[in-house]
């Protein structure tokens, strides 16, 4: 029972004007009026960050009928948002996104990427605003590409040494090529994903592993032309 106080129990009750209800918010191609967590769906994605901001967490839900049926946890930058992206992988899925804002998910950035996704679901800012039916279960894995692994680029600079490329979105960077002026002009990469499948195929075939490496191992720019090669986390 509510309890009210005295001063609103001697009011006089006015009738209440017409209720349209909430304003229609767009969700997978259909405007809603969204009332109860049941009523949200979308796939989207945010981005979080801890106090220190020493890490960052990039995460992917795909919601349907107020569920989470997909849950994709990218992090970087701290080891140990890694062990807690493993627990909220298996923490998000099948909670509603009411249950999953206030659940810990073990790390403040990927709390606080929760709390970002949350803030687009329930706006209609989702990816899948405007798509009818929005995407099935697994289109979040889809962001991975071939070899299931997260786009990551890691670079590194000084003044007295300049750049160093170690990973772009081509893959792991083994050598950076340089022009007469020590100028970075091109670089070999391999495809860390594509290799370990290939690898994985190998087995125990040292030659097959080897030509797993080669065939996946590219270069980009003007790397032929490279005057001095060298290895950018050793030289």
């Amino acid at each position: 029972m509510i309890a009210y106080s005295k001063q609103v129990e001697d009011m006089v009750c006015v009738a209440k004007e017409v209720n349209h209800g909430p304003a229609p918010i767009p969700e997978e191609g259909k405007w809603v009026q969204a009332k109860e967590v049941k009523d949200i769906s979308g796939l989207t994605h945010g981005v979080g960050w801890c106090a220190p901001q020493q890490g960052a967490c990039k995460l992917t839900l795909n919601v349907k009928d107020g569920i989470i049926q997909e849950a994709l946890v990218e992090t970087i930058g701290c080891s140990g948002m890694t062990h807690s992206a493993a627990m909220a992988a298996e923490i998000l899925a099948g909670k509603t996104i009411l249950e999953a804002l206030n659940t810990d998910l073990v790390c403040d950035a990927i709390n606080t990427a929760m709390r970002e996704l949350f803030l687009q679901i329930v706006y209609g800012r989702t990816q899948t605003a405007f798509s009818d039916d929005g995407l099935p279960i697994g289109a979040g894995m889809d962001d991975l590409g071939k070899g299931l692994r997260s786009q990551t680029g890691t670079t590194y600079s000084t003044v007295s040494k300049g750049p160093r490329y170690l990973e772009l979105a081509e893959g792991y960077v083994t050598k950076l090529a340089l022009d007469e002026e020590n100028r970075v002009i091109g670089y070999e990469v391999v495809q860390l994903g594509k290799a370990m499948e290939a690898i994985k195929k190998a087995g125990d075939d040292v030659q097959a592993i080897a030509d797993a490496i080669k065939k996946n191992t590219s270069t980009k720019g003007r790397f032929a032309d490279g005057v001095k090669y060298i290895d950018p986390r050793q030289e």
